[in-house]
């Protein structure tokens, strides 16, 4: 379980934090959520009936997106005030190579890195929530078209079909952005 969980940890904190959403990203850390749905995979390793990497994929992004969703519900219920809340640090997830090429560009290029990062996330903020899935889920997770469309429901070209179109409507909506 640790192996697997250790292999696509990177998948899943792309994936957590695609699907967070402005709101919940700016008041939970991406880490926080992605080290939960570890926890609970990881307690309730027994239930796990899958003996293969696709079945431990399915179960681990239902996981995250269930962690997501409970957490921006429980957020929503909170009667906090939000001119006193502060703002998550960075938490990005680029890994060890986003960590390596910040510590050898410039104070300009990272923020630049950062600019494209918010833009790409406000982006897929806009996409509707089919589309968001199946973007996430082919170039954050990388699952194949076969993988999603197991998840998803559907068959491998309609997921295909869906992705190209998802791909459009990202491209504009980060045309307009740049244009802005």
């Amino acid at each position: 379980m640790a192996v697997l969980l250790t292999r696509y940890l990177p998948a899943v904190r792309a994936y957590v934090r695609a699907h967070m959403g402005p709101q919940l990203r700016a008041r939970e850390s991406t880490s926080d959520i992605v080290q939960s749905v570890c926890r609970e995979l990881l307690t309730h390793q027994d239930r796990f009936q899958h003996p293969d990497a696709n079945g431990f994929e399915a179960w681990l992004f239902t996981t995250a997106r269930r962690k997501i969703a409970n957490r921006a519900r429980d957020l929503g219920r909170d009667k906090r005030d939000v001119q006193r809340e502060v703002p998550q640090a960075d938490d990005s997830g680029l890994g060890a190579l986003g960590a390596a090429y910040a510590r050898i560009s410039s104070p300009s290029g990272q923020a630049l890195r950062a600019e494209e990062i918010a833009r790409l996330e406000a982006a897929i903020d806009q996409l509707p929530e089919e589309q968001r899935e199946v973007i996430t889920m082919a170039h954050l997770a990388g699952l194949s078209r076969a993988e999603i469309g197991a998840q998803m429901g559907r068959s491998e070209e309609a997921v295909r079909s869906l992705l190209h179109r998802a791909k459009a409507r990202l491209s504009i909506l980060l045309d307009a952005g740049a244009a802005e």
